[in-house]
């Protein structure tokens, strides 16, 4: 072993590739990232090219690893995180893909989904994956793929045509095609995959018409996901751990014990508490899912899923331009004394947890002639919170309630502003760690595990350090004010 070993992780997001090399104290030792185009062929559509996810990701890997390594310290592995349930399908033996990558955000399966719902279907899909039927997930997009044309069914059928999200298509393309394989938490998000019995599921596949020769191979979340070929990096490197983005960041935020809950505000915004050994059946249309799985065992979790979150905020810089950087944000929202009565309803995909609607669209409400910026921008911030509190509730409908503390993560929580409301309107401390990239982190960590780097999940526990605590203090009448106000605006853009 190097006298410096240093870990690659590989973060493949939804806007931007990244590539971040961390020390085994999970300190960052160098960064590239690069943006890439989104696609927006048809309303509610949202594509990735897939030679762009490649040659971003290899360009980053590249110029990490030439930022880091030194006389004293060198690269020994890799991890790979990635933006969940988008979707490729690509030739097994040249890497040529079928058409471009269908993104999570996109709802084009909406009416496969309620198709299905109305054969009676959606009861055995949640007791088999833990998920519902939305378009949100890799199943029905996989299936609109193979629908679209009879040659393409039928190269899949024979084997030619392999699937897989993106973790999968970068193991494929670093290992120059010898590996096809994914890890249980990806494999958990497709609609494919019985989460009880850690397998793809043969009901699921013939309800979907999947072929099953298109599918990876699963492995736990460490484990010997095989070696880059010759000339791809500066030198050839073991893949020895992968987990999707909001898994990633459960082990990042070191949410090893049930009750423990970490939130990112990216993108999206995901909720994710660690419920253990058992398998909870959520009853408030959150997901039941595969947290992690290691040497086996597998741990689940409670999860909810918010569309939008950063989003909205790049929506108001990039479309409304009423910003030039996020950054203002924090200004303009503290600005203000309250919203006075401005709430917008960020649902420009439709709404995720707990709500499930693909069909509601954006909407900004309580607007007075007074009405400028600020309150628009605070509106949007206040939005992200506001959902965080719906998915804090549905788990605590759930049962789950032994929640203490909210760790947060994600480009949004620099916004000091956001978290301080964000604790006052849970009522809940909000936990901002010194490492606040930990979806990379988390891929990092399961790599060294692997690669035996760190013995156990208590080591990586130890390196867990807290930045700044938010404390909650609203008077309960205030809070309750807002998030009926909130409720009210929600009500207003559901369609079912």
């Amino acid at each position: 072993m190097s006298r410096h070993p240093l870990i690659l992780a590989i973060d493949q997001g939804t806007t931007s590739s990244r590539a971040i090399v961390y020390n085994l104290q999970g300190e960052q030792v160098s960064l590239a990232q690069q943006e890439f185009r989104q696609i927006f062929p048809a309303d509610g559509w949202v594509e990735h090219d897939p030679q762009e996810i490649w040659q971003s990701t290899l360009q980053v890997c590249r110029e990490a690893i030439g930022l880091a390594e030194s006389g004293d310290s060198e690269i020994v592995c890799i991890g790979i995180t990635n933006q969940r349930e988008t979707t490729l399908l690509w030739d097994r033996q040249t890497g040529q893909a079928v058409g471009n990558a269908i993104v999570w955000q996109d709802r084009r399966t909406a009416e496969h989904c309620r198709r299905l719902k109305a054969e009676g279907v959606e009861g055995m899909v949640r007791e088999k994956t833990g998920l519902l039927l939305d378009p949100y997930f890799s199943g029905t997009k996989l299936a609109w793929m193979l629908e679209q044309d009879a040659a393409v069914r039928s190269r899949a059928e024979q084997g030619k045509l392999i699937f897989g999200t993106v973790d999968t298509y970068l193991l494929w393309q670093l290992t120059a095609g010898k590996v096809h394989a994914t890890d249980a938490s990806n494999a958990s998000r497709t609609l494919l995959y019985n989460i009880q019995e850690n397998c793809w599921d043969e009901e699921l596949l013939q309800l979907l018409r999947i072929p099953a020769a298109t599918l990876p191979e699963v492995h736990d979340c460490a484990a010997d996901f095989g070696t880059t070929a010759a000339g791809i990096l500066p030198r050839q490197l073991p893949v020895c751990g992968i987990a999707g983005d909001q898994q990633a960041a459960t082990i990042g935020q070191a949410c090893f014990a049930p009750g423990m809950v970490k939130s990112t505000y990216g993108t999206g915004c995901f909720a994710v508490l660690n419920t253990g050994k058992e398998l909870v059946r959520s009853k408030n249309q959150l997901l039941s899912t595969i947290a992690y799985r290691l040497q086996g065992e597998t741990t689940y979790a409670l999860e909810g899923s918010i569309f939008v979150a950063g989003a909205a905020v790049q929506w108001l810089r990039d479309s409304l331009h009423l910003i030039d950087s996020t950054a203002q944000t924090e200004q303009l929202a503290s600005s203000l004394r309250n919203n006075r009565g401005v709430y917008l309803v960020p649902a420009f995909v439709g709404l995720g947890a707990p709500y499930w609607d693909p069909d509601a669209r954006a909407a900004i409400f309580g607007l007075t002639r007074d009405s400028g910026i600020a309150d628009i921008v605070r509106a949007a911030l206040e939005s992200v919170c506001y959902q965080t509190s719906d998915l804090i509730q549905a788990m605590a409908a759930d049962g789950q309630l032994n929640i203490s503390a909210l760790r947060v993560d994600g480009g949004m929580v620099a916004n000091n502003w956001l978290l301080q409301f964000l604790a006052d309107i849970l009522n809940l401390p909000v936990q901002r760690p010194r490492i606040t990239e930990t979806t990379a982190l988390g891929a990092a960590y399961l790599a060294g595990l692997q690669y035996g780097l760190f013995s156990s999940l208590s080591d990586v526990e130890k390196c867990w350090q807290q930045q700044a605590e938010f404390q909650p203090q609203f008077e309960e009448l205030q809070r309750q004010q807002l998030l009926s106000g909130w409720k009210k605006a929600v009500g207003k853009v559901l369609t079912s």
